[in-house]
């Protein structure tokens, strides 16, 4: 025997008409896959808007606190106007120095929000491998700094 072929609001049709013509909701919430709670809501909600109000909702926020300021978000987009070939860690040093602490990752997100970042301006992945064809063909070595006599050697971690 093939499935159904159902669409949610007819499922939430279905699921109203039935609880409301008498059925146990315990039950058909069973049969439905669906929590009590759920279920409860569903009818609820017909009874107070019909189908459309059974309709699927929008879980967006109606508002974010959190959300960067209006002013915030202009005086970042002013300075990358202003220099175009910056990244959003120095547009932070910049902001930094005028007695606003935000992380780089909300200018990079104001950037992308306001359309300034630009694909050429990503690095691309590296393609090519440090591999060569024969042991010690490549020699690579770090330079940590100059060593003084006051202190010892930092190792990196």
């Amino acid at each position: 025997m093939p499935w159904r072929a159902m669409e949610v609001r007819e499922q939430r049709v279905e699921f109203v008409v039935r609880a409301l013509g008498g059925e146990p909701l315990s039950c058909l919430c069973r049969e439905f896959g669906v929590s009590r709670p759920t279920g409860y809501k569903w009818v609820e909600r017909y009874q107070r808007g019909g189908v459309e109000a059974i309709a699927d909702r929008s879980r967006r926020p109606l508002r974010s606190p959190t959300r960067t300021e209006a002013e915030l978000e202009s005086r970042i987009v002013a300075w990358r106007q202003l220099y175009p070939d910056w990244g959003a860690r120095k547009l932070c040093v910049l902001l930094c120095r005028q007695g606003i602490e935000i992380p780089p990752s909300t200018v990079h997100r104001v950037l992308l929000r306001h359309g300034l970042v630009r694909d050429q301006d990503r690095h691309s992945p590296a393609v090519k491998r440090f591999e060569r064809e024969h042991p010690n063909e490549l020699w690579q070595m770090d330079f940590k700094g100059p060593r003084t006599g006051r202190s010892r050697a930092r190792l990196c971690r």
